[in-house]
Parts: C-alpha cells; sequence; structure tokens
C-alpha cells in the first residue's frame, strides 16, 4: 500500500470538501475513517496504523489552515464517540467521556491516532448535531454526528485506498412551504 498516495488522496478529498461545503472559521468537520477499508479489508478486521496516520497527513493540516475544528469518530466500541481539540469542546460545551482510544481494542486506528497528535485531546460523548461537514471513509457511519438536514457530495474521488468514501455537508432547513423565497447561498 502507498501510503504517500493515501495523503493525497486524502488531501484532495477534503479540499474538494471544504471547497463546496462553504464552511467557516470554528465549523466542526467530521472524519470517520476505517483503516482496514483502505487497505481492502472488512472494517474492524485489519486495524493498520500506517493508513490511519496517512489520512491524519492528509486531513487535518487541510481543516488547521481554515480554521475548522476535526472532530475524529471512533468505532463503536467507544459508541462512536469523538476526539476533538480541547479549544472546539469548550467552544461547544460538549460533554468530555473518560476513555483513551486504541487501535484494536476500543477506538480504532484513526481515533487513536487522533488522540496521540492532536494538541490537547478530548474524548467528547458526542458534538450534539453539530459537524458542518464530514467524510465517511470506508462506511464508519458518521451521519449522528451532522446537523439534521445533511446533502450528500459528489467529488471527484470515490474511494481512499480501497474504501469508499461518502462526502456531506449541513445545509439550514427549508421553511415557509411554496410561498417562499430561499437565499440561494444557504442552498
Amino acid at each position: 500500500m502507498d501510503f504517500t498516495e493515501i495523503t493525497e488522496q486524502s488531501k484532495r478529498a477534503v479540499t474538494e470538501i471544504l471547497a463546496g461545503a462553504r464552511l467557516k472559521r470554528g465549523d466542526i468537520f467530521v472524519i470517520g475513517c476505517s483503516s482496514s477499508e483502505i487497505l481492502g479489508d472488512q472494517i474492524g478486521t485489519a486495524t493498520n496504523m500506517d493508513s490511519a496516520n496517512a489520512v491524519f497527513d492528509g486531513i487535518i493540516p487541510v481543516l488547521a489552515e481554515n480554521g475548522i475544528f476535526a472532530a475524529a469518530q471512533c468505532c463503536e466500541h467507544l459508541n462512536r464517540a469523538l476526539v476533538v481539540e480541547r479549544e472546539c469542546y469548550e467552544k461547544y460545551g460538549f460533554e468530555q467521556v473518560n476513555a483513551i482510544p486504541q487501535p484494536n481494542h476500543a477506538g480504532g486506528a484513526f481515533g487513536t491516532i487522533c488522540y496521540q497528535r492532536f494538541k490537547d485531546p478530548v474524548l467528547v460523548e458526542s458534538v450534539c448535531q453539530k459537524a458542518n461537514a464530514g467524510i465517511d471513509i470506508g462506511g464508519t457511519m458518521i451521519g449522528m454526528h451532522m446537523h439534521a438536514v445533511v446533502v450528500p457530495m459528489r467529488i471527484s474521488l470515490r474511494k481512499i485506498g480501497e474504501a469508499p468514501i461518502i462526502c456531506a455537508r449541513h445545509r439550514p432547513k427549508y421553511v415557509g412551504g411554496q410561498r417562499a423565497i430561499y437565499d440561494e447561498n444557504l442552498m
């Protein structure tokens, strides 16, 4: 597996998502990542720290450059808790939980890497459906962290490594029915 290519694919994917999602500084971007699926194996069966590091190297610097908070989803053994920077935790008032993600037990490779590499990581139970955009690498089910109205995004990539990706962004709800006029910038 070419991990340099995984980093480049991850960077390209997040750059394209940010271009289409119209996020603002301080918004939340959720990342679900199966290191197993990246390698072509079934989710949860071939945890790989190298592929998780490669995804981190592609995505996290781009988010940081744009002032976007990353929320790294852990696996189902930690109830899909998320690793965030303390600044995000404090800004949004999320509830901290007590666990340290582990690659082969509970948390997964990507959650573990983020916990190790973030400046001041905090594990939170939920981001209370405040994620404004995100990427699901390998079928990790990030939807529970997104705002109520999620719009799927098509980007030029369909996979990172061997893992299929699904990209999404939030848009405000439409209200008012057929007489309403909508702000095109919010669509």
